[in-house]
């Protein structure tokens, strides 16, 4: 029975303090879209894939212990790509304005386990930055990799030819939206029983049995002086037409 009078109480602050709730929810909602569509600069993403693979004649056969090899060679290579020996050349000629570090955080490696392919991408505010930093990484690392390891087993992959037309990837703002209004939600039920509990004042018969733990005897209701007025002169006036009639 106190279980159900709990839930009981509950629903009834929900619904005491409903404008509360829906405000807060509206308001991070609100928020968030303006940041997310306005503030937030949008950032696009490109890639280039580098294949590792030793250059083979027709006959020749690949034998396990090479691709093992070119796989493992994918880790010093993932660094190598990011060193300042290939992205100063990268700034250089595409004549960017960026320092080498900046240049280097746009910039991730990731790689397929048990793969010989290798994703360099590039982040930016503009698609076709992005797409030409990704490419000239890639065509930069294939041609100084075999100056730096004397070595040729590096290939470029074909890219798309529509990565410069598309969509941002963050902002996401339905899903900052949407994550705004389940935290907002949050935060208005949570204050509304925060508020509720720090409400000390008695208001009804409930809650002076709560507080005093005896039985409500009798009650004092609020009495209307221009409505008690108004009945009376009503009376006064039926009386009057009755005494008329007679």
């Amino acid at each position: 029975m106190e279980g159900t009078i709990s839930l009981k109480e509950l629903f009834q602050t929900l619904k005491k303090r409903i404008t509360l709730i829906i405000s807060i929810t509206l308001i991070a909602m609100i928020i968030s879209g303006v940041v997310s569509y306005f503030i937030i600069t949008p950032e696009y993403k490109s890639s280039t894939q580098i294949l590792v693979n030793q250059a083979k004649d027709s006959e020749s056969m690949y034998s396990q212990n090479e691709v093992q090899t070119n796989i493992q060679l994918i880790n010093t290579y993932s660094i190598i790509i990011k060193s300042a020996a290939i992205l100063n050349e990268v700034r250089n000629e595409l004549g960017l304005d960026m320092s080498v570090a900046e240049l280097n955080s746009k910039i991730s490696v990731e790689s397929e386990q048990n793969t010989q392919v290798m994703t360099v991408s590039v982040t930016d505010s503009n698609p076709v930055v992005a797409l030409e930093i990704a490419n000239k990484t890639g065509s930069v690392f294939e041609e100084q990799i075999k100056k730096l390891m004397n070595i040729d087993n590096v290939n470029i992959l074909p890219l798309a030819d529509d990565q410069e037309n598309q969509s941002p990837i963050s902002p996401k703002p339905f899903l900052n939206i949407a994550i705004a209004a389940v935290l907002g939600g949050i935060i208005g039920i949570s204050l509304a029983f925060l508020l509720e509990y720090l409400d000390s004042t008695v208001k009804t018969e409930q809650d002076i049995e709560k507080l005093l733990k005896l039985p409500v005897l009798g009650a004092i209701t609020t009495i209307d002086e221009n409505k008690d007025a108004k009945l009376k002169g009503n009376q006064g006036a039926s009386r009057g037409d009755l005494v008329g009639s007679k």
